[in-house]
């Protein structure tokens, strides 16, 4: 990976160009249902604000090792990730041949319904802000839910917590929230790029040339997704997964009582003063054969993610509801 320009001040917004977003959305589309990733490149600007320029995909490495299996399938899996380390680097220098910006500054990924929080994306976005900068990003999109006529773009990083518990690799706690820091994304474009989406952002197309003018005429509304009234095919499938959130994190949450059992089984019968005790819990949570309180905590940080959703898209529908409802009540007292 190439290297990023440090800047001493935390990046707290982030700059897209429109231009980078569609790539990364054609990506994701295309890609469907398989979920995919890129590289973002761009700079900081000195003011606290990264801006992202540019995105390019990773290679899919499935055709690799689609017909392999045991020692030919790991092999080719490892050629694969070679191959893809060798492309990204090849990208960016052809990128900086043509005096694009080829710093880059985090990665980007497609989601599902909102499923981010788990261990791969922690260690991958760890990865990039240790080996690459502090300042490196993962922006999250979620195609499924954009079809429903609502942009779905995420921008994270993990919070300084989270990596200094992952460095000292202990099993302490952390508050689900201050996992990943969320950080605000802004979508900026070129002035001409602007004027047109002045022009078409009223939602009209144009039906045919005025012979009186030479001007095109716009034809009728055509941004009608909003006005979608089937959310229950979300709310059911994000009731579906939450279920099966919950059902894993009880599942964590039984390990963690059976080695509290185990734990308190081996201390009766054994007087020993309170402050030795206390190292020896410390000492037993410390161990390799305690569960993990990280798996638990992204469980619980994913489940809060599902909640708010349903909240938004309950929150939408209620409105679209009482909307629908007043013009059909005002429809019949004109009729």
């Amino acid at each position: 990976m190439a290297t990023v320009v440090e800047t001493k001040e935390r990046v707290n917004r982030v700059k897209i160009e429109g231009l980078a977003l569609l790539k990364i959305v054609k990506h994701c589309h295309e890609s469907l249902p398989a979920m995919v990733t890129g590289s973002l490149l761009g700079l900081t600007d000195g003011t606290g604000a990264l801006e992202i320029t540019h995105s390019f995909p990773f290679p899919d490495s499935k055709h690799h090792n689609k017909n392999n299996s045991g020692d030919d399938g790991i092999a080719a899996e490892d050629a694969a990730g070679l191959e893809g380390h060798e492309f990204q680097l090849e990208m960016m220098r052809m990128l900086r041949e043509v005096n694009v910006d080829n710093n880059c500054v985090g990665w980007y990924q497609s989601m599902y319904l909102g499923i981010y929080s788990t261990s791969n994306l922690l260690e991958n976005q760890l990865s990039y802000q240790t080996d690459l900068s502090p300042n490196a990003v993962v922006i999250l999109y979620d195609p499924m839910q954009t079809t429903n006529g609502s942009m779905v773009l995420k921008c994270y990083r993990l919070s300084d917590e989270c990596i200094a518990s992952k460095k000292r690799d202990d099993n302490t706690f952390i508050n689900p929230k201050n996992i990943f820091e969320e950080i605000p994304v802004i979508l900026t474009n070129p002035g001409l790029v602007r004027a047109l989406l002045t022009d078409i952002s009223v939602g009209e197309h144009p039906t045919g040339l005025n012979t009186k003018n030479g001007l095109y005429e716009l034809g009728s509304e055509t941004s009608l997704e909003r006005l979608d009234m089937s959310t229950n095919p979300y709310l059911e499938k994000h009731l579906e997964f939450l279920c099966g959130w919950v059902d894993e994190l009880a599942s964590e949450q039984h390990k963690f009582q059976y080695y509290t059992r185990q734990l308190s089984r081996n201390e009766k019968g054994n007087k020993k003063s309170h402050s030795k005790k206390a190292a020896d819990d410390a000492d037993a949570w410390a161990s390799n054969e305690a569960p993990r309180r990280l798996e638990s905590l992204l469980l619980t940080n994913q489940i809060r993610s599902y909640v708010d959703q349903m909240d938004k898209f309950s929150g939408a529908g209620l409105s679209k509801l009482y909307l629908l409802g007043g013009l059909h009540q005002n429809s019949n007292t004109n009729n």
